[in-house]
């Protein structure tokens, strides 16, 4: 502003002095002293310009020095403010350490009188060591489960209700990395007493409960896992994924009897993921203590007290033996695995192959082998079709009939009705379901089954289920006739 003023007071100098002048000075005035005249008027000219320019830029620097000035203001008073609040905690803190100081002083108090009674008593106290920090009793624990009542009849036999199976299973996950888990199969039946001729009666009703499975898991790293315990062995995929209620059919498929379903052991399993297109190998490899001998000896059958001839294979080898002894049957534990290939095609459209095995002794003396293989398949198209099933084929060593291979197969299909998109009440929550089923136990005994029924879904988690099943069976073991049943199933 004060530029502005000393430039406008020059020019008006200038102007009143060439008025003032007499014209005939003007008259004298050459065309040079005028051209000179007219450069400097041009140069005061370009120097006010300049001083205008330079005034513009002192004024926006000004603005921003108040605008840095208002900043600095506004922090100044949030550290005045954080300075008053941490000389409050401060003062809290302070207040706080002199109660804890208190509070210790009235502990040693205590402690010394205690000392001194202790002292008195002569009695004598073991420090106590301190306790690991760990989760509540309650930490990430549920029940959950499946249980299932049936209703059916038998060819040959009377029809009755039966409360087949309630199944809890205890999960329980202590941290992100350790997870235990066990079901247990709790039944009710007839009980029995032995009569006078040496027949079994009924007396009664009695419940059993069986340790279906226990393992603790201990997840190393997204890859890998590792199980310890009465494990669901990975033979195939029916134990771990399609048993209970799981399955769409009330019972299981005929050929599963020649497998194991659980061993005791451990375990190493997991999933690799193969690039970005959802293709996923899983693999499973265990250690267990394999199937035993009821006898002891390695022949194919053994007699029991009533004089039936019974297979000598026996499943049921947990490391404590029937007469109270601890150690496995034979010297050398089983081992096998399962290797599957997931290939999702797109959603609801996938197909999964496996393939599985286990070999080991099975005799007490340990020089009779027992293995298994495996193959497994399920595909499934659109929300409504599965298609799924397995051919197991078995083998072993024995004394007297050389190598059996009790074998077969079965396959397994089901179809929703919702995909025929009808506008019909309750055709929706139906699906249909049907099987085929062989086996062959190796000593004789072969049978085959077919199998159709439906599913209702109450809900997601209740089922109304029926089937009839055509048995057909031949040899010392053959399977009862054919029957229908009805089971009401829910899973929670």
């Amino acid at each position: 502003m004060k530029v502005r003023t000393n430039i406008s007071a020059l020019l008006a100098v200038g102007c009143v002095m060439g008025i003032s002048l007499p014209s005939r000075m003007v008259a004298e005035i050459s065309d040079e002293d005028f051209k000179t005249l007219k450069e400097q008027v041009q140069q005061l000219s370009d120097k006010v310009q300049k001083l205008e320019q330079t005034h513009e830029l002192d004024q926006q620097t000004h603005e921003l020095d108040q605008k840095q000035i208002q900043q600095l203001q506004q922090q100044l008073g949030k550290a005045q403010e954080t300075a008053t609040d941490a000389q409050q905690k401060a003062t809290a803190a302070t207040k706080m350490g002199k109660k804890v100081q208190q509070l210790e002083e009235q502990v040693g108090e205590t402690q010394k009188t205690v000392a001194e009674g202790k002292a008195v008593s002569g009695a004598q106290v073991q420090p106590v060591a301190p306790v690991p920090a760990g989760p509540l009793a309650l930490h990430n624990f549920a029940i959950v489960g499946d249980a299932e009542v049936q209703f059916g009849k038998t060819q040959g036999q009377h029809s009755a209700f039966t409360l087949a199976d309630f199944a809890p299973i205890f999960l329980f996950r202590a941290n992100d990395n350790i997870l235990f888990e066990a079901g247990f199969d709790i039944r009710l039946q007839n009980g029995s007493v032995t009569l006078a001729n040496g027949q079994t009666g009924n007396s009664g009703t009695t419940t059993t409960i069986d340790l279906s499975f226990a393992t603790l898991d201990y997840m190393l790293n997204d890859y890998v896992t590792v199980v310890a315990g009465d494990m669901l062995l990975p033979l195939g995929t029916y134990a771990e994924r399609s048993a209970g209620w799981l399955n769409k059919i009330p019972d299981d498929p005929l050929p599963r009897s020649v497998l194991p379903g659980t061993g005791v052991g451990a375990q190493l399993r997991g999933g690799i993921p193969i690039g970005q297109t959802g293709q996923q190998v899983n693999y499973s490899f265990y250690v267990a203590n394999g199937p035993g001998s009821v006898d002891g000896s390695g022949n194919a059958t053994f007699v029991d007290s009533s004089g039936n001839v019974l297979p000598n294979l026996d499943f049921g080898n947990v490391g404590i033996q029937s007469n109270g002894n601890r150690g496995n049957l034979h010297g050398d534990p089983g081992g096998g695995g399962r290797i599957g290939w997931f290939f999702p095609l797109k959603p609801h459209y996938d197909l999964e192959l496996g393939v599985s095995g286990q070999t080991g002794p099975w005799n007490d003396k340990g020089n009779r082998l027992w293995s298994a293989a495996v193959v497994d398949a399920a595909l499934h198209v659109t929300p409504y079709f599965e298609l799924k099933g397995e051919y197991i084929n078995t083998w072993v060593e024995t004394n007297d009939r050389g190598t059996l291979s009790p074998r077969g197969w079965w396959i397994q299909g089901a179809y929703k009705l919702a995909g025929l998109n009808l506008s019909l009440p309750f055709i929706n929550n139906v699906e249909l379901v049907t099987r085929f089923d062989r086996v062959d136990d190796g000593l004789g005994t072969r049978s085959h089954r077919e199998t159709i029924g439906y599913v209702y879904y109450l809900t997601n988690s209740l089922l109304f289920e029926g089937d009839y099943e055509w048995v057909h069976s031949r040899g010392p073991a053959a399977l009862p006739g054919s029957l229908w049943v009805f089971q009401l199933s829910y899973g929670f």
